[in-house]
């Protein structure tokens, strides 16, 4: 009888064992999910109270073509109230559709933003773009490509803060942007194309898979280290992991398999509160990059772990999320915006040092959030910069200077202090969290099954998957796909990428879209 081991218990774990249960015919029982947290979910977090403040490292949208493989999963995961959690979420979206009236602010006004500001130029580059071969872009960054103009225009505005990106990104990573968020390309500035989850990942998505899981067997191992794993060539041969103190060891037998989610985009993770700013924690990180670093020396296929963790000063992001006890805030912002909340999608400030953004999602956002209490969050490009109103860099702010920064690009001078006094702003610095964006070199991912390997694959977000967007929960679920469906051998497909750039209308819209 084969016994499966699943290291780490982000969404890449979670989904390999329910398409190996679902597609693989393996029984629950025989599946082991470990991770060194008391909690999974991983990146995709969510905790918290109105009392104390909610928390969330993250927030994310979803489109429908592209995450195929996010809604394929999700379609065999069994809802509240409906068949499915896929189909809870898209009901969700039916009745709640964004379309924003207000995706950039300058010194609270609304811009009107119509025009992407593209010259023909500019159009040249980024069509050219797509159009060459990954392969000729080596590890370039985005600015070595594009000139200076294509970064004051309004597209590159709205599509870094949609996404993530820095002008010292990986210039691969954007033109595979490019290629499969072409057919949004025409609202942009809309955001229309968006959808959201009825509530936080975490109860959305994380808690309805682990009940799945839990009902047919599944074991989670929590506050469970894997420290190291023996090799023989490419095949696991014994894994090591630490509990209470102790070590433990598994002889892998000749069915076994094991599936190692690479690296963590929240490893030393730091949260602040409205009286402190969060620490910059630079130590070295242990967990998933030190398992991966041990798993390394072992052969050169398996990446290269510290180039990730080696430069927080590229990849430091910062976060922050807002517990307003009271509707002051939301009245305001959808009295600015024109929108209801959840509507408006990404707010960005245009003039921001920080470019920061923020989002208002469709109330409540927790399961146990009382009716008078909302809950927004945002996050920042620029945490080094020093703010606008607050002088001081974001990084080092309390959650009162971040929120007193994001009232006044808003213009909510007036109505400040009554804010703040009714808020909880947790500021949350992650010194890896943009580090999937760090100019692709060849070899720094392994791939997902390496190349000699019959029992031994890696998932999540730091493995490569030829096309496919790394900073995606989509790029964990189909990295789990592929590393089951391969390890297993089974004569079913990995679910397909679309292609919109294949599509002549697609083509064609989004060129007139070029044009506005």
């Amino acid at each position: 009888m084969s016994q499966i081991y699943l290291v780490g218990g982000g969404i890449a774990s979670l989904a390999s064992a329910v398409y190996l249960i679902k597609d693989g015919k393996i029984a629950g029982k025989d599946i082991f999910i470990f991770d060194e947290a008391g909690r999974l979910g991983g990146s995709l977090d969510a905790e918290g109270s109105a009392k104390n403040g909610y928390m969330m490292q993250g927030y994310r949208m979803f489109e429908e073509k592209i995450y195929s493989c996010t809604l394929d999963l999700l379609s065999h995961i069994p809802g509240v109230h409906l068949k499915s959690v896929k189909d809870e979420i898209l009901a969700f979206n039916e009745k709640n559709l964004v379309h924003s009236k207000s995706r950039l602010v300058e010194n609270g006004k609304i811009l009107n933003t119509p025009s992407l500001g593209l010259s023909w130029k500019i159009r040249s580059e980024i069509f050219t773009l797509m159009a060459r071969n990954e392969t000729t872009l080596g590890s370039s960054q985005i600015k070595d490509y594009f000139t200076p103009a294509f970064f004051k225009t309004d597209f590159w505005l709205e599509f870094c803060t949609t996404f993530a990106f820095k002008p010292q990104d990986s210039l691969a990573e954007l033109r595979r942007y490019f290629l499969r968020f072409i057919q949004e390309s025409p609202h942009i500035n809309l955001l229309t194309g968006v959808r959201s989850t009825p509530y936080n990942q975490y109860e959305s998505i994380v808690l309805p898979i682990y009940n799945y899981l839990s009902i047919l067997g599944v074991n989670f191992k929590t506050k469970c280290q894997v420290t190291h794993l023996d090799f023989e060539k490419k095949n696991a041969k014994h894994l090591y992991y630490t509990h209470d103190k102790k070590s433990h060891k598994i002889t892998l037998s000749k069915n076994d398999l094991v599936l190692v989610t690479a690296g963590s985009m929240i490893a030393n993770f730091s949260i602040g509160s409205m009286t402190s700013a969060p620490i910059l924690n630079l130590k070295k990180p242990t967990g998933a990059w030190t398992l991966w670093e041990n798993m390394a020396k072992h052969h050169r296929d398996f990446g290269r772990p510290t180039f990730f963790t080696s430069q927080p000063n590229k990849t430091k992001l910062e976060s922050f999320t807002i517990t307003f006890k009271n509707k002051i805030f939301i009245k305001l912002l959808e009295k600015l915006t024109g929108n209801k909340a959840g509507e408006q999608g990404l707010i960005t400030f245009k003039n921001s040092n920080w470019l920061m953004t923020v989002v208002l999602p469709k109330q409540p956002h927790f399961i146990n959030q009382p009716k008078k209490v909302v809950v927004a969050w945002g996050y920042a490009l620029y945490p080094d910069k020093k703010g606008n109103f607050v002088s001081r860099k974001m990084s080092e702010c309390t959650g009162e200077e971040i929120l007193t920064e994001l009232c006044l690009h808003l213009g909510f001078e007036k109505e400040l202090t009554k804010i703040l006094k009714n808020s909880i702003c947790l500021p949350c610095l992650m010194p890896y969290g943009a580090s999937q964006f760090l100019p692709r070199r060849r070899g720094d991912r392994p791939a997902v099954v390496p190349k000699g390997s019959t029992n031994f694959a890696f998932t999540g977000q730091f493995c490569e998957i030829p096309e496919e967007i790394a900073f995606t929960v989509e790029y964990s679920i189909r990295s789990a796909q592929i590393a089951v469906y391969t390890l297993l051998n089974l004569a079913k497909k990995v679910t397909p990428i679309y292609h919109g750039q294949n599509n002549i209308k697609v083509l064609f819209d989004a060129f007139k879209a070029s044009l506005k």
